[in-house]
Protein backbone atom coordinates (compact mmCIF):
# COMPACT_ATOMS: atom_id res chain seq x y z
CA UNK A 1 0.00 0.00 0.00
CA UNK A 2 1.70 3.52 -0.62
CA UNK A 3 2.23 6.19 1.96
CA UNK A 4 0.83 8.87 -0.53
CA UNK A 5 -2.09 10.23 0.63
CA UNK A 6 -4.72 10.01 -2.46
CA UNK A 7 -5.44 13.20 -3.92
CA UNK A 8 -4.47 11.99 -7.75
CA UNK A 9 -6.50 9.38 -9.05
CA UNK A 10 -3.24 8.23 -10.48
CA UNK A 11 -3.05 5.69 -13.64
CA UNK A 12 -0.74 2.58 -13.10
CA UNK A 13 2.03 3.58 -15.12
CA UNK A 14 5.51 4.85 -14.17
CA UNK A 15 7.60 6.80 -16.63
CA UNK A 16 11.59 6.46 -16.54
CA UNK A 17 12.93 8.28 -19.29
CA UNK A 18 12.09 10.79 -21.74
CA UNK A 19 13.58 12.46 -24.65
CA UNK A 20 11.24 15.54 -26.75
CA UNK A 21 7.96 15.03 -26.99
CA UNK A 22 8.23 10.87 -26.17
CA UNK A 23 8.59 9.42 -22.84
CA UNK A 24 9.12 5.74 -22.03
CA UNK A 25 7.68 3.69 -19.02
CA UNK A 26 9.53 1.34 -17.03
CA UNK A 27 8.44 -1.59 -19.41
CA UNK A 28 10.12 0.26 -21.60
CA UNK A 29 7.21 0.73 -23.92
CA UNK A 30 7.23 4.08 -25.83
CA UNK A 31 4.51 7.13 -25.64
CA UNK A 32 3.86 10.38 -27.40
CA UNK A 33 3.28 12.67 -24.79
CA UNK A 34 0.27 15.24 -25.87
CA UNK A 35 -0.14 16.91 -22.65
CA UNK A 36 3.61 18.08 -21.66
CA UNK A 37 3.06 17.47 -17.81
CA UNK A 38 -0.31 19.89 -18.17
CA UNK A 39 1.42 22.47 -20.32
CA UNK A 40 4.99 22.17 -18.47
CA UNK A 41 7.59 20.89 -20.43
CA UNK A 42 7.44 23.01 -23.76
CA UNK A 43 10.60 22.02 -24.25
CA UNK A 44 10.21 18.61 -24.34
CA UNK A 45 11.77 15.76 -21.97
CA UNK A 46 15.38 15.65 -21.31
CA UNK A 47 16.50 18.74 -22.89
CA UNK A 48 19.94 19.01 -23.07
CA UNK A 49 20.36 22.45 -22.71
CA UNK A 50 18.37 22.50 -19.45
CA UNK A 51 20.08 19.51 -18.09
CA UNK A 52 23.46 21.25 -18.63
CA UNK A 53 22.00 24.25 -17.13
CA UNK A 54 20.78 22.67 -13.93
CA UNK A 55 23.95 20.63 -13.38
CA UNK A 56 26.08 23.70 -13.69
CA UNK A 57 23.87 26.06 -11.44
CA UNK A 58 23.21 23.07 -8.98
CA UNK A 59 27.26 22.82 -9.08
CA UNK A 60 27.53 26.16 -7.93
CA UNK A 61 24.81 27.76 -5.89
CA UNK A 62 21.24 26.60 -5.25
CA UNK A 63 20.15 29.04 -2.53
CA UNK A 64 21.08 32.05 -0.72
CA UNK A 65 17.33 33.46 0.42
CA UNK A 66 16.02 36.65 -0.89
CA UNK A 67 17.63 38.54 1.89
CA UNK A 68 20.13 38.95 -0.76
CA UNK A 69 20.54 39.90 -4.72
CA UNK A 70 20.42 37.11 -6.93
CA UNK A 71 21.91 37.92 -10.40
CA UNK A 72 19.95 35.16 -11.81
CA UNK A 73 16.42 36.50 -10.70
CA UNK A 74 17.47 39.82 -11.35
CA UNK A 75 18.39 38.75 -15.09
CA UNK A 76 15.10 36.38 -15.56
CA UNK A 77 13.00 39.52 -14.43
CA UNK A 78 14.39 41.52 -17.29
CA UNK A 79 14.07 39.42 -19.95
CA UNK A 80 10.36 38.17 -18.48
CA UNK A 81 9.45 42.12 -18.62
CA UNK A 82 11.15 42.89 -21.97
CA UNK A 83 9.46 39.99 -23.03
CA UNK A 84 5.52 41.16 -21.91
CA UNK A 85 6.05 45.02 -21.37
CA UNK A 86 5.52 45.35 -17.94
CA UNK A 87 7.62 47.32 -15.28
CA UNK A 88 8.35 44.83 -12.37
CA UNK A 89 8.37 41.00 -11.17
CA UNK A 90 7.91 38.83 -7.68
CA UNK A 91 8.26 35.31 -8.43
CA UNK A 92 7.14 32.43 -6.57
CA UNK A 93 6.84 28.40 -6.61
CA UNK A 94 3.59 28.15 -8.60
CA UNK A 95 1.14 29.21 -10.22
CA UNK A 96 -0.80 29.08 -7.65
CA UNK A 97 1.34 31.56 -5.51
CA UNK A 98 1.69 33.77 -8.29
CA UNK A 99 -2.35 34.20 -8.32
CA UNK A 100 -2.00 34.90 -4.74
CA UNK A 101 0.33 37.91 -4.89
CA UNK A 102 -2.05 38.88 -7.39
CA UNK A 103 -5.25 38.80 -5.44
CA UNK A 104 -3.18 40.54 -2.51
CA UNK A 105 -2.40 43.46 -5.23
CA UNK A 106 -6.26 43.72 -5.81
CA UNK A 107 -6.65 43.95 -2.35
CA UNK A 108 -4.46 46.88 -1.76
CA UNK A 109 -5.45 48.95 -4.89
CA UNK A 110 -8.99 48.76 -3.65
CA UNK A 111 -7.62 49.59 -0.15
CA UNK A 112 -5.32 52.33 -1.78
CA UNK A 113 -8.80 53.88 -2.97
CA UNK A 114 -10.44 53.52 0.15
CA UNK A 115 -12.40 50.48 -0.37
CA UNK A 116 -13.00 48.79 2.88
CA UNK A 117 -13.97 45.02 2.01
CA UNK A 118 -12.51 44.98 -2.13
CA UNK A 119 -13.68 42.45 -4.54
CA UNK A 120 -12.93 41.14 -7.43
CA UNK A 121 -14.79 40.07 -10.74
CA UNK A 122 -13.85 36.02 -11.63
CA UNK A 123 -15.70 34.12 -14.32
CA UNK A 124 -17.32 30.57 -13.93
CA UNK A 125 -15.45 27.57 -15.60
CA UNK A 126 -11.88 29.17 -14.40
CA UNK A 127 -9.53 27.88 -12.78
CA UNK A 128 -6.47 29.71 -10.19
CA UNK A 129 -5.14 27.33 -8.28
CA UNK A 130 -5.47 25.26 -4.78
CA UNK A 131 -4.60 27.47 -2.28
CA UNK A 132 -7.79 28.85 -0.17
CA UNK A 133 -8.05 32.51 -1.82
CA UNK A 134 -7.29 31.18 -5.42
CA UNK A 135 -9.63 28.16 -5.07
CA UNK A 136 -12.75 30.73 -3.93
CA UNK A 137 -11.43 32.51 -6.52
CA UNK A 138 -12.04 29.44 -9.33
CA UNK A 139 -15.48 29.62 -10.78
CA UNK A 140 -15.89 25.58 -10.53
CA UNK A 141 -18.68 24.16 -7.85
CA UNK A 142 -17.14 20.88 -7.98
CA UNK A 143 -13.59 21.89 -6.80
CA UNK A 144 -15.43 23.91 -3.69
CA UNK A 145 -16.59 21.22 -2.63
CA UNK A 146 -16.13 20.63 1.13
CA UNK A 147 -13.67 23.50 1.71
CA UNK A 148 -16.85 26.15 3.17
CA UNK A 149 -16.41 28.31 3.90
CA UNK A 150 -14.43 30.03 1.16
CA UNK A 151 -12.86 33.12 1.27
CA UNK A 152 -14.86 36.16 0.51
CA UNK A 153 -14.25 38.66 -1.95
CA UNK A 154 -14.96 37.15 -4.83
CA UNK A 155 -18.00 38.14 -7.78
CA UNK A 156 -18.45 35.27 -10.44
CA UNK A 157 -19.56 36.36 -13.86
CA UNK A 158 -19.82 34.39 -17.27
CA UNK A 159 -16.87 34.07 -19.30
CA UNK A 160 -17.08 36.47 -22.81
CA UNK A 161 -19.67 38.45 -21.52
CA UNK A 162 -18.73 42.00 -21.78
CA UNK A 163 -21.92 43.28 -20.86
CA UNK A 164 -22.21 40.76 -17.73
CA UNK A 165 -18.94 42.55 -16.73
CA UNK A 166 -19.93 45.98 -16.91
CA UNK A 167 -23.32 45.62 -14.90
CA UNK A 168 -21.53 44.37 -11.98
CA UNK A 169 -19.11 47.38 -12.66
CA UNK A 170 -21.73 49.04 -12.52
CA UNK A 171 -23.63 47.17 -9.28
CA UNK A 172 -20.89 46.98 -6.80
CA UNK A 173 -18.55 49.90 -6.31
CA UNK A 174 -15.98 47.68 -3.96
CA UNK A 175 -15.36 45.85 -6.86
CA UNK A 176 -10.90 46.93 -6.96
CA UNK A 177 -10.04 44.39 -10.15
CA UNK A 178 -11.08 41.81 -13.16
CA UNK A 179 -9.57 38.47 -13.08
CA UNK A 180 -9.42 36.54 -15.99
CA UNK A 181 -7.84 33.36 -18.08
CA UNK A 182 -6.96 34.96 -21.69
CA UNK A 183 -7.86 31.15 -22.57
CA UNK A 184 -9.71 28.92 -20.16
CA UNK A 185 -7.71 26.00 -20.03
CA UNK A 186 -8.76 23.45 -17.01
CA UNK A 187 -12.47 24.90 -18.16
CA UNK A 188 -11.87 23.18 -21.17
CA UNK A 189 -9.65 25.71 -23.56
CA UNK A 190 -12.10 28.07 -23.87
CA UNK A 191 -10.68 30.53 -26.18
CA UNK A 192 -13.33 34.20 -26.11
CA UNK A 193 -14.44 36.50 -28.97
CA UNK A 194 -11.93 38.56 -29.95
CA UNK A 195 -13.32 42.00 -28.28
CA UNK A 196 -13.56 40.23 -24.43
CA UNK A 197 -10.13 40.84 -23.12
CA UNK A 198 -9.44 44.51 -24.85
CA UNK A 199 -13.07 45.09 -23.43
CA UNK A 200 -11.67 44.36 -19.97
CA UNK A 201 -9.10 46.22 -20.44
CA UNK A 202 -11.06 49.32 -21.43
CA UNK A 203 -13.89 48.49 -18.35
CA UNK A 204 -10.62 48.63 -16.10
CA UNK A 205 -9.75 51.92 -17.24
CA UNK A 206 -13.24 53.03 -16.90
CA UNK A 207 -13.64 51.90 -13.28
CA UNK A 208 -10.31 52.36 -12.21
CA UNK A 209 -9.54 48.62 -11.67
CA UNK A 210 -6.80 46.65 -12.10
CA UNK A 211 -7.01 44.18 -15.27
CA UNK A 212 -5.56 40.87 -13.65
CA UNK A 213 -4.64 38.19 -16.47
CA UNK A 214 -3.67 34.69 -15.61
CA UNK A 215 -1.63 33.15 -17.85
CA UNK A 216 -0.36 30.04 -15.92
CA UNK A 217 -1.04 27.79 -18.33
CA UNK A 218 -1.64 30.08 -21.73
CA UNK A 219 1.87 31.28 -21.56
CA UNK A 220 5.30 30.85 -22.59
CA UNK A 221 5.07 30.43 -26.11
CA UNK A 222 1.81 28.19 -25.59
CA UNK A 223 -0.51 30.08 -28.01
CA UNK A 224 2.25 31.28 -30.52
CA UNK A 225 2.46 34.25 -28.92
CA UNK A 226 5.23 34.52 -25.47
CA UNK A 227 1.55 35.42 -23.86
CA UNK A 228 -1.90 35.04 -24.69
CA UNK A 229 -2.97 38.72 -24.22
CA UNK A 230 -0.46 39.67 -26.96
CA UNK A 231 -2.87 38.43 -29.34
CA UNK A 232 -4.45 41.83 -28.32
CA UNK A 233 -2.97 45.27 -28.47
CA UNK A 234 -3.47 45.55 -24.70
CA UNK A 235 -1.36 45.71 -21.43
CA UNK A 236 -2.70 44.13 -18.07
CA UNK A 237 -1.94 45.60 -14.52
CA UNK A 238 -0.91 42.12 -13.53
CA UNK A 239 0.01 39.08 -15.25
CA UNK A 240 0.85 35.78 -13.67
CA UNK A 241 2.32 32.39 -14.93
CA UNK A 242 4.00 29.58 -14.17
CA UNK A 243 4.39 25.89 -15.70
CA UNK A 244 6.16 26.22 -19.01
CA UNK A 245 8.41 29.00 -17.35
CA UNK A 246 10.09 26.32 -15.72
CA UNK A 247 9.45 23.07 -18.20
CA UNK A 248 9.32 21.81 -14.95
CA UNK A 249 11.64 23.05 -12.79
CA UNK A 250 8.77 24.63 -9.84
CA UNK A 251 8.68 28.70 -10.59
CA UNK A 252 5.76 30.98 -10.73
CA UNK A 253 6.34 34.93 -11.49
CA UNK A 254 3.71 37.56 -11.29
CA UNK A 255 4.40 41.11 -13.21
CA UNK A 256 3.23 44.41 -12.28
CA UNK A 257 2.68 47.66 -14.69
CA UNK A 258 0.38 50.66 -14.48
CA UNK A 259 -1.59 50.89 -10.91
CA UNK A 260 -0.14 47.66 -9.86
CA UNK A 261 3.69 48.23 -9.96
CA UNK A 262 4.01 50.12 -6.71
CA UNK A 263 1.35 48.65 -4.45
CA UNK A 264 3.95 46.16 -2.54
CA UNK A 265 6.46 47.36 -0.51
CA UNK A 266 9.14 45.94 1.26
CA UNK A 267 7.63 43.25 3.71
CA UNK A 268 4.60 43.05 2.29
CA UNK A 269 4.75 39.94 -0.04
CA UNK A 270 7.59 37.32 0.32
CA UNK A 271 8.97 33.42 -0.81
CA UNK A 272 11.26 31.47 0.90
CA UNK A 273 12.63 29.51 -2.28
CA UNK A 274 10.21 31.73 -4.70
CA UNK A 275 13.33 33.29 -7.21
CA UNK A 276 15.68 30.79 -6.03
CA UNK A 277 19.51 30.55 -8.20
CA UNK A 278 18.71 27.15 -9.53
CA UNK A 279 14.72 27.67 -10.47
CA UNK A 280 15.40 31.23 -12.50
CA UNK A 281 18.76 29.99 -14.19
CA UNK A 282 16.35 27.49 -16.01
CA UNK A 283 13.38 29.63 -16.59
CA UNK A 284 16.06 31.89 -18.24
CA UNK A 285 17.83 29.10 -20.29
CA UNK A 286 14.05 27.98 -20.95
CA UNK A 287 12.83 31.42 -22.41
CA UNK A 288 16.41 31.83 -24.22
CA UNK A 289 15.94 28.69 -26.11
CA UNK A 290 12.08 29.58 -26.87
CA UNK A 291 13.75 32.23 -28.67
CA UNK A 292 16.72 31.09 -30.42
CA UNK A 293 15.02 27.95 -31.21
CA UNK A 294 11.84 30.09 -33.00
CA UNK A 295 9.54 28.33 -31.38
CA UNK A 296 6.66 31.29 -31.56
CA UNK A 297 6.16 30.94 -35.19
CA UNK A 298 6.65 27.00 -35.20
CA UNK A 299 3.32 27.38 -32.39
CA UNK A 300 1.59 28.97 -34.66
CA UNK A 301 1.93 26.68 -37.85
CA UNK A 302 1.32 23.44 -36.02
CA UNK A 303 -1.04 25.00 -33.85
CA UNK A 304 -3.47 25.93 -36.86
CA UNK A 305 -2.40 22.63 -38.67
CA UNK A 306 -3.77 20.69 -35.57
CA UNK A 307 -6.74 22.85 -35.66
CA UNK A 308 -7.47 22.39 -38.89
CA UNK A 309 -6.88 19.02 -39.22
CA UNK A 310 -9.41 18.26 -36.25
CA UNK A 311 -11.83 20.39 -37.22
CA UNK A 312 -12.01 18.78 -41.16
CA UNK A 313 -11.56 14.98 -39.54
CA UNK A 314 -14.58 15.82 -37.09
CA UNK A 315 -16.70 18.02 -39.05
CA UNK A 316 -20.23 16.32 -38.60
CA UNK A 317 -19.12 13.97 -35.94
CA UNK A 318 -22.09 12.47 -34.37
CA UNK A 319 -19.89 12.70 -31.02
CA UNK A 320 -18.31 16.12 -31.26
CA UNK A 321 -19.80 19.07 -30.15
CA UNK A 322 -16.98 21.66 -30.82
CA UNK A 323 -13.26 21.88 -31.73
CA UNK A 324 -11.70 24.91 -30.52
CA UNK A 325 -8.02 25.73 -29.59
CA UNK A 326 -5.53 28.85 -29.99
CA UNK A 327 -1.72 27.72 -30.66
CA UNK A 328 -1.01 24.33 -28.98
CA UNK A 329 -3.60 24.48 -26.63
CA UNK A 330 -6.39 22.06 -28.71
CA UNK A 331 -9.86 21.45 -26.91
CA UNK A 332 -12.44 18.80 -28.38
CA UNK A 333 -15.79 19.05 -26.72
CA UNK A 334 -18.31 15.96 -27.13
CA UNK A 335 -21.53 15.24 -26.33
CA UNK A 336 -21.15 13.57 -23.69
CA UNK A 337 -18.46 12.83 -20.83
CA UNK A 338 -15.58 10.70 -22.14
CA UNK A 339 -13.30 10.18 -18.71
CA UNK A 340 -12.93 6.71 -20.73
CA UNK A 341 -10.70 8.27 -23.16
CA UNK A 342 -7.58 9.12 -21.32
CA UNK A 343 -7.50 4.92 -20.79
CA UNK A 344 -7.96 4.54 -24.72
CA UNK A 345 -5.79 6.87 -25.77
CA UNK A 346 -3.18 5.62 -23.13
CA UNK A 347 -3.56 2.31 -24.84
CA UNK A 348 -2.37 3.47 -27.99
CA UNK A 349 0.92 5.07 -26.15
CA UNK A 350 -0.65 8.76 -26.78
CA UNK A 351 -1.21 11.02 -23.24
CA UNK A 352 -3.66 13.37 -22.86
CA UNK A 353 -6.33 14.04 -20.40
CA UNK A 354 -10.13 14.96 -20.28
CA UNK A 355 -10.90 18.25 -18.07
CA UNK A 356 -14.22 20.04 -17.68
CA UNK A 357 -15.84 16.06 -17.98
CA UNK A 358 -16.27 16.61 -21.65
CA UNK A 359 -13.26 18.12 -23.97
CA UNK A 360 -10.21 16.47 -25.03
CA UNK A 361 -7.53 18.80 -23.43
CA UNK A 362 -4.24 18.65 -25.66
CA UNK A 363 -1.08 20.17 -24.72
CA UNK A 364 1.72 18.69 -26.62
CA UNK A 365 5.25 19.90 -26.20
CA UNK A 366 6.16 23.34 -27.85
CA UNK A 367 8.67 21.16 -30.52
CA UNK A 368 6.70 18.70 -31.31
CA UNK A 369 6.55 17.99 -35.55
CA UNK A 370 3.83 17.54 -38.28
CA UNK A 371 4.86 13.68 -38.05
CA UNK A 372 4.17 13.90 -34.20
CA UNK A 373 1.08 16.32 -34.83
CA UNK A 374 -0.21 13.57 -37.63
CA UNK A 375 0.00 11.15 -35.42
CA UNK A 376 -1.88 12.85 -32.49
CA UNK A 377 -4.95 13.67 -34.89
CA UNK A 378 -4.95 9.93 -36.36
CA UNK A 379 -4.98 8.38 -32.45
CA UNK A 380 -7.38 10.34 -30.92
CA UNK A 381 -9.56 10.49 -33.79
CA UNK A 382 -9.76 6.73 -33.61
CA UNK A 383 -10.32 6.91 -29.74
CA UNK A 384 -13.56 8.84 -30.40
CA UNK A 385 -14.52 6.67 -33.13
CA UNK A 386 -14.10 3.81 -30.64
CA UNK A 387 -16.37 5.71 -28.33
CA UNK A 388 -18.76 6.38 -31.31
CA UNK A 389 -19.18 2.40 -31.70
CA UNK A 390 -19.46 1.73 -28.14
Amino acid sequence: MSSLIPTYARKDISFVKGHGAWLWDDNNDKYLDALSGIAVCGLGHAHQGLADTIARQAASLLHTSNLYRIPQQEQLGDKLCAITDMDKVFFANSGAEANEAAIKLARLHGHANKISSPAIIVFNNSFHGRTMATLSATGNAAAHQGYDPLVPGFIHAPYDDLHAVEQLCQQHPNISAIFAEPVQGEGGIRVPSANFIPGLRALCDQYNLLLMLDEVQSGNARTGQWFAFQHSAITPDVLTTAKGLGNGMPIGACLVKHKARELFAPGAHGSTFGGNPLACAVALEVLNRIEQDALLPHVQQLGDYLLTQFQQALSGHSLVKEVRGLGLMIGIELKQPCPQLVDQALAKKLLLNVTAGSVIRLLPPLIINQDQADRIITTVCDCIDELEHE
